[in-house]
C-alpha cells in the first residue's frame, strides 16, 4: 500500500489510526455491526501478546479453563450493581431452534456470574482455596461508536477469577496481577510504560469493592486503559452463596477477584509506537523480527543472493524470527515499503556487491531513513542483529516514556488544568466526589484515570475545590 494513503498524524489522528490498521493488514470490518475480522498478521501479533500474558498468568499459579458463552439472565440479576452496570451493553438471546427460550440468555459481557455459580459448587472447604482460574474467550458488549481493536462489539480477552480465604489474600492477588502480570507484560513485552493506580468510586467496575488499573499514554496525549484488576470483596460470593468450611469448622463466604486485558492492547501498540510511515512494532511482539531482502539483476545473481539470505537466516536459528522475501516481479522498493508499513523491526538488504564485500546493509524500523541504516560484517551479522533487536526494544520503550514525561503536567489551578488536558495528563491534588468528576467530564471531557498507588507526600489544595487534601489524581481524556 503506498505511503501516501496513510494520513499524517498531525492532520487527522483518528484517520491515521484507521489507515495504519488497513495498510498493515491487521483487521477489517465484518458483516456484523461493530465486529471485526482479525486478519492473520494482526492475529499473529495478538498471539505473541497473549502467549506472553499466558506464561505469566500460569507462572503465578493460575490454571486455564473455559466457561459458556451464554449466561442465564437470572445469574446477572443476582448482583444488583453488576447487572445495572452491564445492562446497557448486553446482547440478549431469546430464541433457539426457532422457538422462544424458557429463559433469556445474555451473550457473555464478562463472566463473574457464571464463574461465581460454578465456584459455589466447586468450593467446599478452606482446603479448596485459593481457587485460581483464568479463561481466554470472546466477549460481546453493545457499543455505539466502534473502532478496530480499541472498542468493538466483540473482542478477545482473558479474564481471571479467583476465590480466597481472607480479604487480605484477595487484595494481594488483585495487586499482584496488576503489577507482576499486566504492567510487567505491557512494559517489558509491548515496550509501553504505564501508570498504576486505583479507580475512583465513579469509575470502578460494577460490583467491585476496588478497581485497579494500568493506564498508557497514546501519541495524541489521551489515555488508554490497558488492563484492570478488581477486588470484588464478598459481593459475588454472597450473591452466589460461595461459601467454604473454615479450619475452625465455621461456614464463611469467600473473598473474590477478577481481572482482564483484551485485544485493545493491539490498539495501544499502534497508537503509542507507530509513525506516518506505518506500523512500528517492538521486536518482542513482531511476528517477523527480521526480514531479509535478497537483491538481484539476473537469474544467476538471484540464485546466489537467495541462497546467502537463507544461510543468514539459518545461522540465526532461534535467536530471532526471520523471513526471506524472495518474491519475484516485485521491486526492492515495493518490498521495503511493505515491510516498513507492517512494522518489521529490522530489514536486511543483501545483494551481489554486499556478498563481494562481506557485509550486509541493515535498516532499523524505529529510525526511518538514513539514520537507521548501517552495514554489518556478514560473518557477525546474526550476533549484531540480535543485539540490535534488544536495543530497538529498549529504544521504543524510552521514546514512549520520554513522550509521556513531556506530556504529563503538574497542575494547581483550573487554568493550568484546562491547558494540560489539551495535550496530555494532568496530575493534581483532588478531593472531589463523583459529582465533581461529572462536572469536570462535562466541561473538559476528561476523567480521573487513576489515583496513584504510591501514597502522596504531604497534602495540597485541590485544583477544583481549593480544599486541602491528601489525595492525588491523574486526569486525562481517554479512549
Amino acid at each position: 500500500m503506498p505511503k501516501e494513503t496513510i494520513t499524517p498524524r498531525a492532520a487527522d489522528y483518528s484517520q491515521w489510526y484507521l489507515d495504519i490498521v488497513r495498510a498493515a493488514d491487521l483487521s477489517e470490518n465484518s458483516g456484523v455491526r461493530g465486529c471485526m475480522i482479525i486478519k492473520p498478521y494482526g492475529f499473529a501479533i495478538w498471539e505473541l501478546v497473549r502467549d506472553a500474558l499466558d506464561a505469566r498468568i500460569k507462572a503465578t499459579g493460575h490454571v486455564n479453563a473455559y466457561f459458556p458463552l451464554l449466561i442465564p439472565m437470572s445469574y446477572l440479576t443476582k448482583e444488583a450493581e453488576h447487572v445495572a452496570g452491564f445492562a446497557p451493553e448486553a446482547w440478549e438471546v431469546t430464541r433457539g431452534g426457532g422457538e422462544p427460550l424458557p429463559e433469556t440468555y445474555v451473550i457473555r459481557p464478562t463472566s463473574e456470574t457464571i464463574i461465581g455459580e460454578a465456584f459455589s459448587r466447586w468450593i467446599k472447604s478452606w482446603r479448596d482455596l485459593p481457587m485460581l482460574v483464568n479463561q481466554w474467550a470472546n466477549v460481546m458488549r453493545w457499543e455505539m461508536r466502534t473502532r478496530p481493536f480499541l472498542r468493538t462489539s466483540e473482542f478477545l480477552w482473558q479474564e481471571g477469577h479467583t476465590a480466597h480465604v481472607t480479604e487480605e489474600e484477595a487484595e494481594r492477588e488483585t495487586l499482584m496481577v496488576l503489577n507482576d502480570v499486566y504492567a510487567e507484560t505491557v512494559e517489558n513485552v509491548m515496550a509501553l510504560p504505564v501508570l498504576k493506580g486505583m479507580k475512583t468510586e465513579k469509575e470502578k467496575f460494577a460490583g467491585a469493592v476496588r478497581t485497579y488499573t494500568i493506564e498508557a499514554m497514546m501519541q495524541d496525549g489521551k489515555a488508554l486503559q490497558s488492563g484492570t484488576s478488581h477486588n470484588l470483596g464478598q459481593n459475588f460470593a454472597r450473591s452466589f452463596d460461595m461459601k467454604y468450611l473454615s479450619s475452625a469448622n465455621t461456614e464463611e463466604y469467600c473473598w473474590t477477584t477478577s481481572w482482564g486485558v483484551s485485544t485493545r492492547l493491539i490498539g495501544a501498540l499502534i497508537m503509542a509506537h507507530s509513525d506516518d510511515e506505518g506500523l512500528v512494532l517492538p521486536p518482542a511482539v513482531a511476528p517477523i523480527q527480521v526480514v531479509i531482502v535478497p537483491l538481484w539483476r539476473s537469474d544467476a545473481e538471484r540464485e546466489q543472493t537467495v541462497a546467502a539470505a537463507r544461510r543468514l537466516g539459518g545461522d540465526a536459528g532461534n535467536r530471532f524470527r526471520w523471513h526471506v522475501d524472495d518474491r519475484e516481479n516485485l521491486s526492492p522498493g515495493f518490498k521495503y515499503n511493505e515491510w516498513e508499513v507492517k512494522g518489521v523491526p529490522v530489514r536486511v538488504e543483501l545483494g551481489p556487491r554486499d556478498l563481494a564485500s562481506g557485509s550486509v546493509m541493515v535498516a532499523r524500523r524505529d529510525l526511518p531513513g538514513r539514520d537507521g541504516k548501517q552495514p554489518f560484517p556478514l560473518e557477525t551479522a546474526t550476533e549484531r542483529i540480535e543485539a540490535l533487536l534488544t536495543d530497538i526494544q529498549a529504544s521504543i520503550y524510552k521514546r514512549a516514556l520520554d513522550f509521556r514525561t513531556s506530556h504529563t503536567f503538574e497542575v494547581e489551578t483550573l487554568s493550568e488544568f484546562s491547558d494540560a488536558i489539551e495535550s496530555g495528563f494532568a496530575a493534581c491534588w483532588f478531593d472531589g466526589d463523583s459529582g465533581a468528576e461529572d462536572e469536570i467530564q462535562t466541561r473538559w471531557k476528561a476523567t480521573v484515570r487513576l489515583l496513584p498507588l504510591e501514597p502522596p507526600q504531604g497534602q495540597g489544595a485541590c485544583f477544583y475545590t481549593g480544599r486541602r487534601t491528601t489525595r492525588r489524581a491523574v486526569f486525562a481524556r481517554s479512549y
